[in-house]
């Protein structure tokens, strides 16, 4: 795993960008981008180019954007494409940020942002707002590697198999609490779960964009269609355990303005939780996504729910 500390330069400039800076600081994942001021006057040839160095590198992380307000975040975003409100189920801001606050709760699993609706968002923005002082780091795994780094036959394999995603079965909510959970957290949970959303994706998803097959799972997957509950928890270990090898991750130390964005199409990330009861405040917005094809042309499949209010479908 790559990690990124406040005071080491990164090691590894990209020279080939014109109107942004790119230094990469991880082997598959991640990179820094300098140049560019978020806000709705951006240089629409910067965009191009930072939505260009996301498709490359994952996950670009932009520093010092403390000027940044949740106005300036969804205007930046909309350059990106098309915004979704702040989530299927949470209202959020109720137009487009969701906020991510460690008092109603600490995500601290694997996943992909919303898989368990067909228009899986295609980008996540995130800014950081309050931050404790040690500890909240997030980490972000390439779910195109951990597939090209799969062995053929689990290739062979995958490729068949079919998972079915729901927002009742969260991974992170199941885990023991010591000490129970608070009012706060509690309502946030009965907020996620009030609306079932339940979609059938294929494993093996074709990026949109690169056209690149990624592993689309996460701790929103339920079961693998067909297979005993058994084996799916077994497979599902497996394979999370291949898109989370430390060298297929890299992860980020924030400071307050910085700004992370990632290709939700081809990653995982894990919030880790490990800042005590300290307050810790980020802002979220995604943007929508296309609904996903796998490997052999078959596409998800919507089980119950309809997230036709959450998102469009992006072209």
């Amino acid at each position: 795993m790559t990690q990124l500390h406040d005071h080491e330069a990164p090691v590894v400039a990209d020279g080939s960008y014109q109107h942004i800076d790119v230094t990469q600081v991880g082997g598959v994942i991640g990179a820094v981008v300098g140049g560019i001021r978020v806000g709705g006057d951006a240089d629409a040839a910067a965009v191009a180019e930072l939505r260009a160095a996301l498709l490359r590198h994952r996950v670009v992380f932009l520093r010092d954007q403390q000027h940044a307000t949740d106005a300036d975040q969804h205007a930046f975003t909309r350059l990106l494409g098309t915004v979704t409100k702040p989530h299927p189920t949470v209202t959020g801001d109720g137009e487009a940020v969701l906020p991510i606050d460690s008092e109603q709760g600490k995500a601290n699993s694997w996943h992909t942002d919303v898989t368990f609706v067909d228009r899986i968002p295609a980008i996540s923005v995130l800014r950081a707002i309050t931050l404790p002082p040690y500890g909240g780091t997030t980490v972000w795994a390439n779910t195109v590697e951990a597939y090209r780094r799969l062995h053929p036959g689990l290739q062979a394999l995958v490729g068949q198999l079919r998972a079915v995603h729901s927002n009742l079965y969260d991974y992170a909510a199941q885990r023991p609490q010591i000490g129970g959970i608070d009012v706060k957290e509690q309502e946030y949970r009965e907020e996620f779960r009030s609306s079932e959303f339940e979609t059938e994706h294929p494993v093996v998803r074709i990026h949109p964009e690169t056209g690149e097959p990624s592993l689309l799972l996460g701790h929103f997957v339920r079961s693998f269609t067909g297979l005993s509950s058994a084996d799916s928890h077994d497979l599902f270990a497996l394979l999370q355990r291949h898109v989370t090898r430390l060298e297929n991750t890299v992860r980020w130390n924030w400071r307050v303005g910085d700004i992370a964005i990632w290709d939700n199409r081809a990653t995982q990330h894990y919030a880790v939780a490990d800042y005590d009861d300290l307050p810790r405040l980020l802002h979220r917005i995604t943007l929508a996504g296309d609904i996903p094809i796998g490997i052999n042309g078959d596409t998800s499949v919507v089980r119950k729910g309809d997230a036709s209010a959450y998102s469009p479908i992006a072209a």
